[in-house]
C-alpha cells in the first residue's frame, strides 16, 4: 500500500527548490500550516527527516532527505510525462522480421538516430505472431516486416512487393529454368520455415491456385534452409534471398526467382490501430519510408 501522494512529493520538492515554507506555500497556492503538515506527515511514514526546520532559521536538507528528494524528482517527472503522454527522450522501439533484420535494422536505426537525436531507438527482432503481440502490448512501436499475419487490428503502410526465391543444389532439375512458377514446385519436396504463420502463409497460397505442396522439411532458421537445400535436401523457398551463392558450412546453392504473381508479397510498416499516430511518430514512418 502507498501511503504518500504524488502532491506531497511535490509539496516537498518546492520546499526544496524554494528553500523556505513561506515561498514554497505561496508557490503551491496553499496555507503554510497545511504545507508543514503534509512534510510532517511523509516524514513519520518514512521515519526519518527529510527536513531540518528550526524557528527563525534556514530550512536544510538532511542526508536523507537528498536521497529522497533525487528519487521523488525521478517519480514526479514520470507521473507527469505519463500524464501528458508526451516524452520525446523515452526509447522508441522499432521490430523487425528475424528474416529481413540483418539487412534492415541496422541501417534504419541508425539513420534514425542521426535524424532524431532527441530520441533514443532499439531494435528488436521476432517472428509475426511475437511482432503481434508486441505492437497490441505496447512493447514495440513499429514494426518492420512481412505483410503475414497481421489482421484488422494493424494499421500498415506498405513499403515494397516482393516475390519470393527458391534454393537449389547445383545440378537440381529446376537450375535449367530462370524463373520458377509455384505449379513447378508442387512435385518437389519443400524446405520452409518452421515460423507458423509463414508457413500458413505459404500455403495458403498454394492452395488458392488449387495446388498440394510437399512440405518435407520445416527450418528453424534462413541459413539451416539454405544449407539443407545446397545438400540437395529439399527445395527452399523463402521470400528473403542472401546475395552469397553458398550456404554457411560453404556449399554452392543456386538460387532462382518465383514468377507466379499470386505469391507477392508485401514488406510493410505495421502498428497498432489503437496507436495515437503524434506527428513525431508519423515523421519517423515517414523517415523509414523514404530509405
Amino acid at each position: 500500500m502507498l501511503y504518500n501522494t504524488l502532491r506531497q512529493y511535490e509539496y516537498i520538492l518546492a520546499v526544496a527548490q524554494t528553500g523556505s515554507l513561506t515561498d514554497a506555500a505561496a508557490k503551491l497556492n496553499v496555507s503554510q500550516p497545511s504545507l508543514s503538515v503534509a512534510i510532517s506527515r511523509v516524514e513519520d511514514t518514512l521515519g526519518q527527516p527529510i527536513f531540518v526546520r528550526r524557528k527563525g532559521a534556514a530550512i536544510k536538507i538532511t542526508p536523507f532527505g537528498h536521497r529522497f528528494i533525487n528519487e521523488a524528482q525521478r517519480l514526479v517527472a514520470l507521473a507527469q510525462s505519463i500524464e501528458t503522454g508526451v516524452d520525446r527522450s523515452r526509447t522508441f522501439v522499432l521490430g523487425c522480421f528475424d528474416d529481413i533484420a540483418p539487412w534492415y535494422l541496422a541501417p534504419t536505426l541508425k539513420h534514425l538516430q542521426n535524424s532524431f537525436a532527441d530520441i533514443t531507438f532499439q531494435g528488436r527482432e521476432g517472428g509475426f505472431a511475437n511482432l503481434a503481440t508486441d505492437l497490441n502490448e505496447g512493447r514495440i512501436d513499429l514494426a518492420l516486416s512481412y505483410d503475414v499475419g497481421f489482421d484488422d487490428r494493424f494499421q500498415r503502410r506498405s513499403l515494397r512487393s516482393i516475390a519470393p526465391t527458391v534454393f537449389l543444389s547445383n545440378g537440381h532439375t529446376l537450375t535449367r529454368n530462370d524463373h520458377i512458377t509455384l505449379q513447378q514446385l508442387e512435385d518437389h519436396p519443400l524446405i520452409l520455415s518452421s515460423e507458423g504463420l509463414s508457413e500458413s502463409f505459404v500455403k495458403r497460397i498454394f492452395e488458392r491456385l488449387g495446388l498440394s505442396p510437399n512440405i518435407a522439411i520445416r527450418a528453424a532458421s534462413l541459413e539451416s534452409m539454405r544449407s539443407l537445400a545446397a545438400h540437395g535436401m529439399g527445395v527452399g523457398l523463402s521470400y528473403t534471398c542472401p546475395t552469397t551463392d553458398t550456404s554457411y558450412d560453404g556449399c554452392p546453392l543456386q538460387t532462382r526467382p518465383v514468377s507466379s504473381p499470386e505469391a507477392v508479397a508485401d514488406i510493410a510498416l505495421i502498428w497498432s490501430r489503437l496507436r495515437q499516430e503524434d506527428p513525431v511518430f508519423r515523421q519517423i514512418s515517414d523517415q523509414i519510408a523514404a530509405l
